[in-house]
């Protein structure tokens, strides 16, 4: 993720110093600060490494680069005050929830802040996770859990029932190549319908439903006993669960 983050930066903001800290091959982070010339000062700093990984790797950007650059967080389970107890109270800390669609220019990002962040930094911030894609601010740092699983996680969701539309169509006798095109293509023009209608989703499906015909048939399967929907909020829950163990550090 850090390393698409900064593909698309380095083009279109040519003008500022990016460092962003990922893990190696071997999942390792492996940057060694003191390599580095001493006039060496980006402008943006960017974690992406297991929250775990962290504490070991914070105060020795404390310690070079105090609270000059911003600050990016797209590790999961640590809060902003975290941060700013590794960083100082006075280090600029966005914290940031992309997902991977940011890989062709389409991410979901969420944005945090503390209060005390100029606005400066704030707008830096939004242009930066505009630069992948669309952008919405929270003002409620707990929710950042409920971001996480339903954004953060969500295009893994929809590679799933990708997968099992696909696998559907095979079994009716589709060979699979075309099923998959079928899919995605089916999945693809609903999305650009929904951001184009006015109506909601639940108008939408119905506009689809013929009485008697073929769509009513799949969804008494798919909406009975509200199975899908109650599979869905239990998957979402899950994560969110899972999402604050993580900032509990278990």
């Amino acid at each position: 993720m850090g390393g698409a983050l900064l593909t698309r930066w380095k083009t279109q903001f040519p003008d500022y110093r990016f460092d962003v800290i990922e893990p190696n091959a071997e999942g390792k982070w492996h940057k060694n600060l003191a390599a580095l010339p001493q006039d060496y000062h980006p402008d943006i700093i960017v974690f992406a490494v297991k929250p775990q990984e962290l504490e070991k790797i914070l105060p020795e950007y404390r310690t070079r680069f105090a609270a000059k650059p911003l600050y990016m967080s797209i590790a999961a389970g640590k809060d902003t005050a975290f941060f700013k107890k590794a960083l100082g109270e006075h280090a600029h800390v966005v914290r940031a929830m992309p997902n991977t669609p940011a890989l062709v220019g389409e991410s979901m990002s969420v944005l945090y802040a503390a209060d005390t962040l100029p606005a400066s930094a704030r707008n830096l911030a939004t242009q930066l996770m505009q630069a992948v894609g669309k952008v919405e601010w929270l003002t409620d740092e707990s929710l950042m859990d409920a971001v996480t699983a339903l954004s953060g996680s969500g295009p893994a969701y929809v590679f799933l029932f990708l997968d099992a539309l696909t696998k559907a169509g095979v079994a009716a006798g589709l060979p699979e190549a075309m099923a998959k095109t079928l899919a995605m293509q089916t999945v693809h023009g609903s999305l650009a319908l929904a951001g184009q209608s006015a109506e909601g989703f639940e108008q939408l499906r119905k506009n689809v439903t013929s009485p008697g015909g073929t769509t009513e048939a799949a969804l008494k399967i798919l909406m009975k006993d509200g199975a899908l929907e109650t599979l869905v909020k239990e998957a979402v829950s899950a994560a969110v669960r899972r999402s604050m163990e993580m900032s509990n550090g278990k």
